[in-house]
């Protein structure tokens, strides 16, 4: 497939590497242009390309970028064709991206007002596992224990070619619904990266609690402070899921 990654970061490097060595042609866009992005980004054959190029042509387009800027990319967006699947990682913390009255007061599910911004429909992948686990932990189909993924989306045809790219980044991708559901995915409830396998995932989105998982987010920073002064990834990962206990 030809997919371009918006967004060079942790998420973004990540999935650059990860389907560049699954055989797709990936390029990768930086707002800050393509000298932003890292060498080791492209070493498994991304390419990186300035924005305003980026977008044409492409049969998958991954925005790996802070929630609440899509807005931003709504002009290039437009030009975008309607069968180019569009998939929203991102993560709303109102102590990094500001409180988002939508979001935090009115309810708007996270990805529903990134569709909104960016004036398309977007598929929810990749978002509800930490960038150190899909860096150092994803595994060929069929591994005992491989991790799943939840990807939530309106269209079938654009959330079956999410699923399929999920796969081959290392994960099981699990269906978790329509769009506006995928609130059970967002942060930080109990399939929030806490690493559960196929068979795990589904208990843990039907227990998701709007309420509840908010008040978790929002206690991040003091349960992060109560970690090892140099927390692993499993740590992180426990710390997550003693949050639902």
């Amino acid at each position: 497939m030809k997919i371009t990654v918006i967004g060079a970061g942790a998420i973004g490097g990540n999935l650059a590497r990860k389907l560049s060595l699954a055989g797709h042609e990936v390029q990768v866009a930086d707002a800050r242009g393509p000298e932003a992005v890292a060498a080791e980004v492209l070493e498994s054959g991304a390419r990186a390309v300035a924005l305003d190029e980026s977008v044409q042509g492409r049969d998958a387009i991954i925005l790996a970028i802070p929630f609440g800027v899509a807005g931003q990319l709504a002009e290039l967006f437009a030009t975008v064709p309607a069968e180019t699947v569009v998939i929203d990682t991102s993560n709303y913390y109102p102590h990094l991206n500001g409180r988002i009255e939508e979001v935090e007061g009115d309810g708007k599910v996270e990805s529903v007002h990134t569709s909104d911004l960016l004036g398309r429909p977007v598929v929810k992948a990749w978002n509800a596992a930490l960038a150190e686990t899909q860096r150092t932990r994803g595994v060929p189909a069929g591994t005992p224990g491989r991790i799943a993924i939840p990807v939530a989306g309106d269209s079938e045809d654009a959330k079956k070619v999410a699923m399929s790219l999920v796969d081959d980044t290392g994960f099981d991708p699990y269906d978790a619904g329509p769009l506006a559901d995928s609130w059970r995915q967002q942060p930080m409830g109990p399939a929030y990266c806490t690493e559960l396998t196929l068979d795990e995932l589904p208990t843990a989105l039907a227990a998701a609690h709007r309420v509840k998982d908010a008040a978790v987010r929002d206690s991040m920073l003091e349960r992060f402070a109560a970690l090892p002064a140099d927390p692993t990834l499993d740590d992180v990962v426990e710390m997550n899921r003693a949050a639902h206990r």
